[in-house]
């Protein structure tokens, strides 16, 4: 069997069992409006340019065998209407430091590492779900971890955002964080991460839902 073959087989695995880890209850429309996802900075670091590799496997870089530095995290989760009602077709774009605090950008003074995207998109199906393949994010100077989100799509503004992790101590200091004066609101960007065996060995999991609010969809 080729590598690519390896490949194919492993994200389609990596799939099914994510899927079933997601469990029906993500299908179900709340019974209430939800709190709509706060916009964020997308930082000085957003590719310049695209990476040729920009698939939702950001661990894997082209046909290399290696594999990033760092604990490798899957993120999954769905795109929403304020009402609950699925955003399918939604262009989900991600962007993070690897595992050494380094972004994938000129102006980030050093050279990150290579077997890291940093960079990966996918697009939302059906029930407004996505899914992505990367690491666990880190710390570094004055920011606590955290993964930059855009979400595009016909019907509404782009939503910039960010997620982070639950836990970090940073996250009381994170000036960016804490800027969200909104309770509800700052409470919907931080996600608890849980080992998650049933989808990869050594891997974690973790479940960001991005919610379009009224204001963006014209609504």
């Amino acid at each position: 069997m080729t590598r690519g073959n390896r490949q194919a087989n492993h994200s389609r695995r990596w799939l099914l069992r994510s899927g079933l880890a997601a469990g029906g209850a993500m299908l179900a429309r709340p019974a209430f409006a939800l709190t709509p996802s706060p916009r964020q900075t997308a930082g000085p670091f957003y590719p310049d340019r695209l990476p040729l590799d920009s698939d939702n496997d950001l661990v894997i870089v082209g046909a290399s065998n290696a594999r990033a530095g760092g604990v490798l995290t899957h993120v999954f989760g769905r795109v929403l209407a304020e009402d609950g009602r699925p955003v399918p077709g939604a262009r989900v774009e991600i962007w993070q430091c690897d595992a050494f605090g380094r972004y994938h950008h000129p102006r980030a003074g050093s050279a990150a590492d290579p077997n890291f995207q940093g960079y990966g998109q996918t697009t939302t199906v059906t029930d407004g779900a996505y899914r992505f393949r990367t690491i666990r994010p880190v710390a570094y100077p004055g920011r606590a971890p955290h993964i930059h989100f855009a979400v595009s799509g016909p019907g509404f503004a782009r939503l910039v955002t960010q997620m982070y992790v639950a836990g970090e101590a940073r996250n009381e200091t994170d000036w960016l964080l804490r800027a969200v004066r909104d309770e509800a609101q700052r409470r919907s960007l931080v996600v608890a991460l849980a080992a998650a065996p049933e989808i990869e060995p050594d891997s974690l999991t973790g479940q960001f839902d991005i919610v379009i609010g009224r204001e963006l969809s014209g609504g």
